[in-house]
């Protein structure tokens, strides 16, 4: 039985140890190089030709799609994305670039997405590759730099530089600035998609947050997290987004 090369690359020395460990009981795979950075993600590729990459999207330096920049079309391996952001993660599902885990993840989910794997190696490679190309160009498109509000018989634009977090209202988001707050017909999770990832985080299923406001993290008693900007605002934080915010700031509770 052919074995599946597969290449592990994340930036941290635990999830890697912990991605081997998964995979270690398959007996289908063999894994053939671990790394820590998108330069020797790109010369593992080259150097071992692996049939599937466990890729992180957020590393220090280059990123994980930088990796697949670098190696171009004709040598993009199956790909399974390792990622704390569920804005990238929804982008590679809508193109299928095979699958995507969401840190922190369980067994199950990670063995759900290494099937959807081993089916995509028995599909067309060029068709595989087609969808992670379209991956890319996806998320080469423009940030969405401002917002169209409309207040009464008026049409503003409002800079998302200028917005220090934003909230979920059903199907409206409310923009919350140093000057007022403005309501903007558009889900947060399609604001979340527009907006530029390393500028904006999503802390909450109903909040974000301008990187460049926060303050400081803090940890209640009972265990809840909170964010807290430099206008004093103190946001709740989901345990889902803490990893993200570590790896965008350097903070942590």
């Amino acid at each position: 039985m052919k074995r599946i090369r597969t290449v592990i690359v994340d930036d941290e020395r635990l999830a890697r140890q912990k991605l081997r460990t998964l995979l270690e009981r398959d007996r289908e795979i063999d894994v053939v190089a671990e790394c820590a950075n998108a330069a020797e993600a790109v010369a593992a590729v080259l150097r071992e030709v692996p049939d599937l990459l466990l890729l992180d999207i957020a590393m220090p330096g280059e990123n994980g799609f930088d990796v697949l920049r670098r190696l171009g079309p004709g040598r993009l391996p199956a790909i399974v994305f390792i990622t704390a952001h569920d804005a990238y993660a929804a982008r590679a599902f809508e193109v299928e670039a095979v699958d995507y885990v969401l840190k922190p993840f369980d067994r199950k989910r990670f063995d759900a997405a290494m099937r959807r794997a081993k089916r995509s190696l028995e599909t067309d490679r060029d068709e595989r590759e087609e969808n992670i190309l379209r991956l890319l160009e996806t998320l080469s498109q423009p940030r969405l730099d401002h917002f169209v509000v409309k207040v009464k018989d008026r049409t503003l634009l409002v800079a998302a530089s200028d917005v220090d977090w934003i909230e979920a209202e059903g199907k409206y988001v409310r923009l919350h600035c140093a000057v007022g707050n403005h309501l903007v017909r558009e889900a947060i999770s399609d604001v979340e998609q527009k907006l530029d990832p390393r500028r904006f985080l999503r802390i909450h299923r109903g909040t974000i947050v301008n990187v460049k406001r926060i303050a400081e993290m803090q940890r209640a008693f009972g265990g809840s997290m909170f964010v807290v900007l430099r206008d004093g605002t103190r946001l709740t934080m989901s345990r889902r987004y803490r990893t993200r915010i570590r790896e965008v700031t350097g903070m942590d509770v």
